[in-house]
């Protein structure tokens, strides 16, 4: 039986002099116990200077993975590159410091995903933040909103980034969200594993960065959206801080789910909406 191959990207940048040589063995050694035979791991290096490279070219000696470094413009430039290289027909991106804590996780994923002749597939992860752990549950009724996932607790159908030109790396803390959200927008279709496989460090970038990280999601709202909606600067500030969209963009973004669906997009809305203003 035909097994699809499966790339795994993860950037790296000194990981020896921040203190992370601990989780990113941690990362290919729970990778090799994997039950899906079929992996590939490239590592796309910045260039590091501390003794990184050196560590790389061990365990690219030992088979384990494949890897380059050279300068990047930030680490979706880095993953679009080592996406570039990849021979999967699936792939998933990992940061150094992330791992799939069921060794079965990628032969579930890959096993939903040929099933269900899918483009993307989403699960719940967990999450943990500098002080404290959650399961992040997939929000995908929420996605026009708010991140429903993790970039880590997705697999993704090589072809269908293709098509799409990639993750948009003007997005220095984003642009898995804005890949996310072209992704529901041009139709391609997505599943979702119900088994928690992976565990994830919060983005250190984006928790101390708010205003960036902001700045960024007003862009990507109005680079996916003004199409749809005249998007003000007042109705841009009332999505980024509580969620909040108006109801004639509302039914469109309703339309973009089943019939079955619709009730229940509806709930979720008002359930994030009255969420983030509790909580301002």
């Amino acid at each position: 039986m035909y097994e699809p191959q499966v790339s795994i990207v993860i950037p790296t940048y000194n990981i020896v002099e921040n203190s992370q040589v601990n989780d990113f063995d941690l990362l290919l050694t729970l990778l090799g116990k994997q039950t899906y035979p079929y992996v590939e791991i490239i590592v796309m290096d910045n260039a590091s200077n501390d003794g990184t490279v050196e560590l790389l070219k061990e365990y690219k000696n030992d088979g384990v993975i494949t890897f380059f470094s050279a300068p990047d413009q930030g680490k979706f430039d880095a993953i679009n590159s080592g996406l570039m290289r990849a021979k999967g027909k699936y792939v998933s991106f990992l940061s150094c410091d992330d791992f799939y804590h069921d060794i079965m996780g990628i032969e579930k994923a890959v096993s939903l995903m040929e099933e269900e002749e899918s483009d993307f597939c989403c699960f719940p992860s967990y999450f943990c933040s500098s002080d404290n752990v959650i399961v992040f549950e997939p929000a995908i009724l929420n996605v026009f909103q708010v991140v429903p996932c993790p970039r880590q607790a997705m697999f993704f159908k090589k072809s269908a980034l293709q098509e799409l030109g990639y993750f948009d790396s003007k997005f220095k803390l984003l642009a898995d969200y804005d890949l996310t959200i072209r992704l529901m927008l041009n139709g391609y279709a997505g599943v979702i594993l119900a088994d928690n496989i992976v565990t994830v460090k919060a983005p250190v970038q984006t928790e101390k960065h708010t205003i960036q990280s902001n700045a960024e999601l007003s862009h990507i709202f109005h680079k996916n959206y003004r199409s749809m909606y005249p998007m003000t600067d007042e109705v841009l500030d009332r999505m980024v801080n509580i969620s909040e969209v108006p109801q004639e963009l509302l039914e469109k973004f309703a339309d973009f789910f089943p019939d079955e669906s619709r009730d229940e997009f509806f709930e979720q809305y008002e359930s994030m909406y009255n969420f983030r203003v509790q909580n301002r």
